[in-house]
């Protein structure tokens, strides 16, 4: 569900318990991290009080060790957040999500199960909008770009778009539409990138798949 309302709407997210939740949930952030999807997941951590004591606790496979469902996601997520004071809580949280939105990929916080009842100073100040820089473009670099890529499809013969799955991380699929418009190109979509591009459109010749095609 997450992995679809990422596809929809730009970011999922999901909380699911510790290890027990986390280990059923790793096959589908893989597939999120495949398909360059921003999905927050967010995992109840053991209690702060209880990291370093050497206890076995429930929720865990039976060892004092509470870092294995971590290096599970280290390999699948490109941000992982421990969130277990805090004194730092504000800042881990914040690098995580737009760590997610810059990279469009997964990310894990895992926030102790006792923080969230526990009152801190900083709850009482008026919340900081949240921001992104947003991307610039070198403007003598993208001329040039355009004006190399224009030279180049102004001698093809019979030139194709064809679009992929990066279209959605790029946000461009508007802009590949526009540009099969304005340049009168037949149109085709990978099997990655199907959905992303309308099927309808009246330059539409399929989906390309190398020689399977």
């Amino acid at each position: 569900a997450a992995d679809g309302y990422a596809r929809s709407r730009g970011v999922g997210a999901c909380v699911v318990t510790f290890t027990v939740g986390g280990l059923s949930v790793l096959n589908a952030i893989a597939g999120a991290y495949s398909e360059n999807l921003p999905l927050i997941c967010i995992v109840g951590g053991p209690n702060s009080n209880d990291y370093g004591t050497n206890r076995i606790l429930h929720h865990t496979i039976g060892l004092p060790d509470f870092s294995q469902e971590l290096r599970c996601f280290q390999t699948v997520t490109c941000y992982q957040a421990v969130v277990n004071n805090l004194e730092d809580a504000h800042e881990m949280i914040d690098t995580a999500i737009s760590t997610a939105l810059k990279e469009s990929k997964p990310v894990y916080i895992s926030i102790s199960c006792n923080l969230p009842a526990i009152p801190h100073p900083t709850f009482d100040r008026e919340p900081v909008p949240f921001s992104l820089s947003p991307k610039l473009s070198n403007k003598i670099g993208l001329e040039a770009a355009v004006e190399a890529a224009a030279e180049f499809l102004n001698k093809a013969v019979k030139p194709v778009l064809v679009g992929g799955p990066k279209l959605r991380v790029a946000k461009a699929c508007e802009a590949f539409v526009e540009l099969a418009d304005a340049s009168g190109y037949a149109v085709a979509v990978m099997p990655s990138g199907k959905g992303l591009v309308p099927e309808h459109h009246p330059h539409f010749i399929g989906t390309y798949w190398g020689a399977v095609s």
